[in-house]
């Protein structure tokens, strides 16, 4: 909307301690959303009064306006958000229960020795071939309603459970299940890029970040809670590939949930926003091109798209060194149980500390603002991280995790607002796919890093310091990004 000399009515006038908040951007001449980041701030009111209690979405659709005294309170208390926060916690339980089946079927099995380069394989097919395509789908995340991404990627998810149930069931875990995992898994990236895109329209813009904290942590702890269930039904079931089989059949069924529960939002609600039209082959690169130049040019969201990478670059290489110190240092080669045990605890640190993490970080962004607020959470994980690992015990590798698990939770809130607050909402869906490569690349990088130095977990100490020190770098160099003036 442009700016007039008329002044707009005081309850849809933007200002951050307004009581009563309008939350909806409104469209751009180009029909890509605001075309900077004052224009964010633009809305336009329905009634003919200023008390009238309801601002008019881009299109004519209505959302209430909530009278809020706290960003958790106006965050939850959208019914909106609420509703992609059940979609998100289902699907991603889904994901639980599928990466738990997986990882018991083809690292923790007694007949199958976990390796640095099997471990390698299995990221790199998981991860990424759907990076070559992914700065594509954010172009169709602007074009597709996001409602119906939603509903017919869960859907899809669970028509590709059957390829996968059927090669477990045969005890089969060479290329066919590779690439039926692969699909699967392509299409949670995707549906986990719609999730994220869609976030901005749901909330007020002071709830942003406490949308962003609450939406990845609870979806985190619902695998994190789906995948504990996932290994103890497949070992009260005999502990062997039966039991696999039986969690992914159910993984199926949590699939079909999320997708029927995206069926209680309209359509249009979750955007893209009005005007976008149809576009050819050269008009989608070059989409994707104005994408990457606007990246890059808003220099917050570049450098917290770097900062979420680096982390998940250490995630790869503590996750790997972990599994093999646990098979083959820590454990006899035949206690698989003990050593899947010892993991799932280690786990559950890690999203004990993203919890951790999403709870203080809205609080702490007030404070001490997104940049040295993850500067600082990086400095503290990169050495916890290297004496973790370096003491290479069990009880030091739960540490490692609650401190990685606690950075990279910030991280990704802090990281997730800053795209959100500095990318225009046309772009936005191409920006965060780009962001979905990046921290795929990363992780691969962080897995092939230790098959690489160290494959059979003999230098851990190096290792760990290699770890240490990237986090802590990271964090030093991430202080030197300045937020412009708005």
């Amino acid at each position: 909307m442009a700016r007039s000399s008329t002044r707009m009515p005081r309850s849809c006038a933007w200002r951050r301690t307004a009581r009563t908040i309008c939350a909806l951007p409104a469209p751009s001449s180009t029909g890509y959303g605001p075309t900077t980041r004052s224009a964010n701030r633009s809305w336009r009111c329905s009634g003919s009064r200023p008390s009238a209690n309801r601002c008019v979405r881009p299109g004519g659709q209505r959302a209430s306006v909530a009278r809020v005294t706290h960003p958790l309170k106006a965050a939850l208390g959208s019914p909106l958000y609420r509703k992609l926060l059940a979609i998100r916690l289902t699907g991603q339980a889904g994901d639980g229960m599928l990466q738990s089946a997986l990882a018991t079927f083809v690292l923790f099995s007694p007949e199958r020795q976990a390796s640095a380069s099997a471990i390698a394989a299995a990221f790199a097919i998981l991860a990424l071939p759907y990076s070559l395509i992914g700065p594509f789908t954010g172009v169709l995340l602007d074009r597709w309603r996001r409602q119906r991404v939603l509903l017919w990627g869960n859907l899809l998810r669970a028509v590709s459970m059957i390829p996968v149930v059927y090669f477990t069931a045969q005890g089969n875990s060479g290329v066919g299940l590779g690439v039926s995992v692969l699909a699967a898994i392509g299409i949670n990236r995707f549906v986990l890029a719609g999730l994220s895109a869609a976030v901005p329209l749901t909330v007020p813009e002071p709830s942003l970040t406490t949308a962003n904290a609450i939406a990845p942590t609870a979806g985190t702890m619902a695998a994190a809670v789906a995948a504990f269930l996932g290994v103890g039904l497949r070992q009260a079931l005999g502990g062997d590939d039966t039991g696999s089989v039986v969690v992914l059949c159910l993984t199926a069924g949590v699939f079909v949930m999320a997708g029927l529960l995206a069926t209680r939002v309209h359509r249009t609600e979750f955007g893209p926003l009005p005007g976008e039209h149809a576009q050819t082959a050269r008009q989608v690169l070059r989409g994707l091109a104005d994408g990457a130049h606007q990246l890059w040019q808003r220099h917050p969201a570049r450098n917290a798209i770097a900062m979420v990478s680096a982390q998940r670059i250490a995630i790869g290489a503590g996750t790997v060194i972990a599994v093999l110190l646990l098979r083959l240092r820590l454990n006899p080669p035949d206690a698989t149980d003990r050593a899947l045990n010892e993991l799932a605890v280690m786990l559950a640190a890690a999203a004990a500390g993203a919890l951790l993490g999403a709870v203080i970080t809205p609080a702490m962004t007030r404070r001490l603002g997104p940049i040295r607020w993850t500067s600082a959470s990086y400095l503290l994980a990169g050495v916890g991280a290297w004496v973790g690992v370096a003491a290479a015990s069990v009880v030091s590798l739960i540490l490692a995790g609650l401190v990685i698990g606690f950075a990279g939770q910030v991280g990704k809130v802090c990281g997730d607002t800053l795209v959100q607050e500095w990318i225009d909402e046309g772009n936005r869906g191409r920006v965060f796919a780009l962001y979905d490569v990046a921290v795929n690349v990363a992780l691969v990088s962080g897995v092939v890093f230790v098959a690489v130095l160290d494959p059979e977990a003999t230098n851990a100490g190096l290792t760990a310091a290699a770890i240490g020190l990237g986090m802590i770098a990271s964090g030093l160099l991430y202080l030197r990004t300045r937020l412009p003036a708005t």
